[in-house]
C-alpha cells in the first residue's frame, strides 16, 4: 500500500508556523536587509556593502539597522504564513501517494503559486516598508506606518499601493518556486529520513535553497518605486544602465547574498522548530524539539485518527481499572506430619 500525504498539522498550525518563521528570520537578519536595500537603491553617500554599513552606523547608530523592522514584521507574518500554508496545502494534493514525495516540477509550481498568493495579499505593506526603510534622518516624509498609508493614499491614490507589483510577481514566481523546490530536493540528500534532520541541517538546506534562488531576487528592490519612477521591468533595466552602467544591474549582489542565504536558512529552521512543537502537541512525537515518533502511532494517520487512537487507549485503561478483580482461591495446606522423636 502506498504512503499517504502528511496530514499531521492543521491549516492554522501551518499558517502560524510559517508566520513565526518569517518574523523570526527577519528580525535576526534586519541589519543585512537594511544594508541590502540601501546598497541596491544606491545614492551618492553610500558606496558598496561595507561602505553602506559604515554610513548607516555613523548616521543613525544601531537603531538604523532595525529601521522599518516593525512594519516589515507586520508584513512578513501574513506573507510567510500564507506562503507556507499555501505551499503545504498544495503539497498535500500534489504529493505522489506511492513515494510520499512531490516531483521537482510540482515543487516548483507549488512554490511559485504560493509566492504569488502571498505577494498579492501583502504587497501594500511591502511597499510601505520600503518607503520607510529608505528615509534619511532629517528628511522623513512619513512619521510611521499609519502615517505612511495615509499620506500615500491621499497623495497618490489607492492603486499606488500596488505600483510595481507586476515586477514583484515576475520576481517571486522563479524565486518562490526555486526556493521551495531546492529545499525539498536538499531535504533528501543527507541519506536519512527527512524527519530525522536536525536544526543545523535544516538551516544549511535553507541557506543553500535561498542562494540557488538568489538571481530572481535582485529585481524586487529595483522596481519598488523608490527615488526613481519605473514603468515596468524593461524601463527599470534601461534607467539603471543609463544611471549606473551595466554593472548597476548587479548592484547589491553581495549584500543580497549575505542577507538572503541566512534569512532563508533561519526561515526554514524556525518553521521546522514550530512544526516539531505541533507534531508533539498533536500526539505524533515524544518531544517538542525533536521529531521522535511515539510508539504505536502511524505518522501517516490524520489528526482525527490519532485522537481516536488515544481515545480508544484511554477507554481500555478505564475499563481495565473499573473491571472487578478476580480473587485467587486460597489453597489449603496439608497438615504437616510430626516426626517422632528418637529416644
Amino acid at each position: 500500500m502506498g504512503k499517504k500525504q502528511d496530514r499531521r498539522l492543521t491549516f492554522m498550525q501551518n499558517f502560524i508556523a510559517g508566520g513565526i518563521a518569517g518574523v523570526g528570520s527577519r528580525t535576526f537578519t534586519s541589519p543585512l536587509d537594511v544594508v541590502k536595500i540601501i546598497a541596491q537603491v544606491g545614492s551618492k553617500q553610500h558606496s558598496g556593502f561595507i561602505g553602506t554599513f559604515k554610513n548607516i552606523y555613523k548616521q543613525e547608530g544601531l537603531r538604523g539597522f532595525w529601521k522599518g523592522n516593525g512594519v516589515a514584521c507586520l508584513r512578513l507574518f501574513p506573507y510567510s504564513a500564507i506562503n507556507f500554508a499555501a505551499f503545504n496545502e498544495m503539497k498535500k494534493v500534489m504529493t505522489n501517494p506511492e513515494t510520499g514525495r512531490m516531483s521537482n516540477l510540482n515543487s516548483l509550481i507549488a512554490g511559485a503559486v504560493a509566492g504569488v498568493i502571498a505577494t498579492v495579499a501583502v504587497y501594500p505593506l511591502d511597499m510601505v516598508k520600503t518607503r520607510l526603510t529608505v528615509q534619511v534622518d532629517g528628511q522623513n516624509k512619513y512619521k510611521g506606518i499609519i502615517d505612511a498609508f495615509r499620506v500615500i493614499y491621499k497623495e497618490e491614490g489607492f492603486f499606488a499601493f500596488y505600483k510595481g507589483m507586476t515586477a514583484s510577481i515576475l520576481g517571486v514566481i522563479p524565486f518562490g518556486g526555486l526556493t521551495f523546490m531546492s529545499y525539498e530536493i536538499l531535504a533528501y540528500v543527507w541519506g536519512k529520513p527527512r524527519s530525522e534532520l536536525n536544526g543545523l541541517e535544516n538551516f544549511i538546506n535553507g541557506c543553500l535553497a535561498g542562494s540557488i534562488a538568489l538571481p530572481a531576487q535582485n529585481k524586487k528592490a529595483l522596481t519598488s518605486d523608490v527615488d526613481v519612477e519605473f514603468n515596468g521591468l524593461w524601463d527599470c533595466a534601461c534607467q539603471t544602465v543609463k544611471k549606473n552602467g551595466v554593472i548597476g544591474l548587479w548592484r547589491g549582489t553581495l549584500s543580497n547574498l549575505a542577507k538572503v542565504a541566512p534569512y532563508a536558512g533561519l526561515m526554514f529552521f524556525f518553521n521546522e522548530v514550530c512544526k516539531n512543537y505541533y507534531y508533539c502537541k498533536n500526539g505524533y512525537t515524544t518531544s517538542y524539539w525533536k521529531p521522535i515518533p511515539k510508539e504505536g502511532i502511524d505518522q501517516s494517520w490524520s489528526i482525527q485518527e490519532v485522537k481516536a487512537y488515544y481515545a480508544a487507549q484511554a477507554k481500555k485503561e478505564a475499563e481495565a481499572k473499573a473491571a472487578p478483580k478476580e480473587e485467587t482461591p486460597k489453597v489449603e495446606e496439608a497438615p504437616k506430619e510430626e516426626t517422632p522423636k528418637e529416644n
